[in-house]
């Protein structure tokens, strides 16, 4: 079963502390090991934003944290393609101002895969299925 990440939940995943339970933090690992962890490439961006405003502080600095972790080995990378702004398209006009969630959100619908989030707009979104532990 494969899942796409919304970028905290990718971010919580891959850096200590415990914003993520457990139990979804150990299920993640076992869906990377057969390589079925997903991230759209906005996820990329909006982390540099992140880093940019200080919200967020990451291991080993960011130009190396964000390498290893977007590694095709850790996970793989969903591009922003022609699909996706399609199913973009087709979003609600009034769900959700955050441009990176709207992607992320069509990335989800138009690839059929769960979305991992703790988003609750995005959680509410009922034509994207949300990811369970």
């Amino acid at each position: 079963m494969s899942v796409l990440l919304d970028t905290h939940v990718w971010i919580w995943w891959l850096t200590p502390g415990d914003r993520l339970p457990g139990r979804d933090r150990a299920r993640l690992d076992e869906l990377a090991a057969r390589s079925e962890v997903h991230l759209s490439a906005i996820s990329l961006w909006e982390a540099q934003m992140l880093h940019a405003r200080r919200r967020i502080e990451l291991p080993g600095g960011f130009a190396k944290w964000i390498a290893a972790a977007s590694g095709p080995d850790v996970i793989n990378l969903v591009p922003l393609d022609a699909e996706v702004i399609v199913a973009l398209d087709e979003l609600p006009g009034r769900f959700h101002g955050d441009p990176a969630d709207r992607i992320i959100a069509a990335t989800a619908r138009c690839k059929g895969m769960p979305l991992a989030t703790w988003d609750k707009s995005l959680r509410r979104l009922r034509s994207i299925e949300i990811w369970r532990a």
